[in-house]
């Protein structure tokens, strides 16, 4: 399994009072690590939601093992993992660089959603995901 990676460094802005990264921003970087893996696999999210091919996240499973703080540099990966014929996952780490310590672990599934509403991947898209 071929592993997807993006780099980031934390803003002062995404952090809380406490001065650790807010949860909900990890969900931020985690979209942001899986757009730039469609890319580099010619996908183009916009242009298919052009199409009426709406990717959406069904499910969002994340663990969090430690804290990213203000200046943090990391880098969050991305695996693409089959789930079944209409969902598809992500298996995804965000991995601070200072000490290579895992931050957060989790599993993003989702599905493709055609003109009529209906989960349909097509079939040229989940073989660029796989290759």
């Amino acid at each position: 399994m071929s592993v997807f990676s993006v780099d980031f460094k934390v803003r002062d802005y995404e952090c809380d009072m406490q001065g650790i990264v807010n949860n909900g921003v990890y969900f931020n970087y985690l979209e942001h690590a899986r757009h730039e893996f469609l890319l580099a696999k010619g996908i183009d999210f916009a242009e298919l939601a052009r199409q009426n091919i709406n990717l959406v996240v069904v499910r969002s499973e994340l663990d969090y093992k430690a804290s990213l703080t203000s200046g943090d540099q990391f880098v969050v990966t991305v695996a693409f993992e089959p789930v079944s014929r209409v969902r598809f996952g992500f298996r995804q780490q965000v991995i601070r660089q200072a000490d290579n310590k895992v931050v957060l672990e989790g599993l993003i599934i989702g599905t493709a959603i055609n003109e009529r509403g209906r989960p349909a991947i097509p079939e040229a898209f989940a073989e660029q995901l796989a290759g």
